[in-house]
């Protein structure tokens, strides 16, 4: 077992991983989907029980490494916690499973865009190459918004080694724990520029591009396009999500 999968820490999850049903998306779609806008859904990754559970982590002091204030470092408004190593079971198994599925994709798109960098089959040797680089803080988060917080959008850029892709799952009840607060995506190429907003319901994830992917080129050919995100003000009520990079942090 890898040392950032030792963990004395007991979350009490009701269940360590992700359910087959969550996994169980259609990865062809899914991988389209990406190539066409750097966006996908995975609908339904987790069940509530899970959700409930992990959204109940934020008010633990014990298990993060750092607890972020949006407002102090021009982010927006609201605050998020990083996970501490070890993760917990969940994140981690989430982190773990992932990864496979979309490394074949980040290393075409490496490909597509000119690069020579090719990521492993597996997470554990792609964090391996992390940390020899010094990245070695882990960087799954949860984030707490409350009415009136957004976030600007950004790009989670963390030192020389970047995955092209990453996660964020809705913990919480659209309609029911908060309103407003849409997860949102822009694109800004030499074609000009595309924003979108992704509706998510509780348990639904979005997997898309971290900071720039191939695209089609007006004359054929790729051009690289330009992607952030962000979340627009929440109106009411009080939003959990977590986020799933994975690369760490210097």
């Amino acid at each position: 077992m890898s040392l950032h999968r030792q963990s004395a820490i007991d979350f009490r999850f009701p269940s360590a991983g992700p359910t087959t049903a969550g996994l169980a998306q259609d990865w062809d779609g899914i991988e389209r989907s990406l190539d066409e806008s750097g966006l996908a859904l995975l609908p339904g990754l987790l069940n509530r029980a899970q959700c409930e559970a992990l959204a109940a982590l934020y008010a633990q002091e014990d298990g993060y490494r750092a607890r972020i204030v949006m407002a102090r470092h021009g982010f927006g408004r609201g605050e998020y916690k990083y996970f501490a190593y070890p993760l917990p079971p969940l994140v981690d198994s989430l982190r773990v499973a992932l990864y496979p599925r979309l490394a074949p994709i980040a290393n075409r798109w490496r490909r597509q865009l000119g690069s020579d960098v090719r990521y492993p089959a597996g997470l554990d040797d792609f964090l391996a190459q992390c940390h020899e680089a010094g990245q070695t803080r882990p960087t799954p988060l949860i984030l707490e918004y409350r009415k009136g917080d957004y976030n600007c959008l950004h790009q989670d850029l963390y030192g020389e080694h970047v995955f092209p892709l990453q996660v964020v799952i809705l913990l919480s009840e659209p309609g029911k724990d908060f309103s407003g607060g849409e997860f949102v995506m822009t694109e800004t190429s030499g074609s000009g520029q595309r924003a979108e907003v992704i509706p998510l319901r509780q348990g639904d994830a979005a997997v898309f591009s971290v900071h720039r992917r191939p695209a089609p080129g007006k004359r054929g050919g790729i051009r690289k396009a330009e992607m952030r995100h962000g979340v627009s003000l929440l109106r009411s009520g009080t939003r959990h999500t977590v986020g799933l990079i994975f690369h760490d942090a210097r």
